[in-house]
């Protein structure tokens, strides 16, 4: 006959080794998939800022392409909260090969 303690540390064991075997872990990687579009942005609309916030960071407004009514809507600007360490690079768009590719803004060191 099996004593208590000893199921109990079984129970255990297999419960870990079931935990083990089903565990995932978070992915690392980051896909990005961009569309070229064969239509310019219009010039960036002239915004505000409003005064500074401690803590927070100002991201300009910027245009986003909207497939659906086939141009280019404006995002109007907001805040970010500030990391410290870190700079905030606001997004851009860049003319390549294929189109404009909108990249968006990022924190950097």
């Amino acid at each position: 006959m099996i004593s208590m303690t000893r199921k109990l540390a079984l129970i255990a064991g297999i419960g870990l080794a079931l935990a083990s075997v089903s565990y995932t872990p978070p992915a690392t990687a980051q896909v990005v998939v961009g569309v070229g579009i064969g239509v310019a942005p219009p010039p960036p609309r002239f915004e505000r800022v409003p005064p500074p916030r401690r803590g927070w960071v100002w991201a300009p407004g910027y245009w986003q392409w909207n497939p659906g009514w086939r141009r280019h809507v404006w995002v109007p600007g907001s805040w970010v909260r500030a990391r410290p360490g870190y700079r905030y690079y606001p997004g851009s768009w860049v003319q390549g090969r294929d189109g404009w590719h909108r990249r968006d803004g990022y924190w950097g060191r």
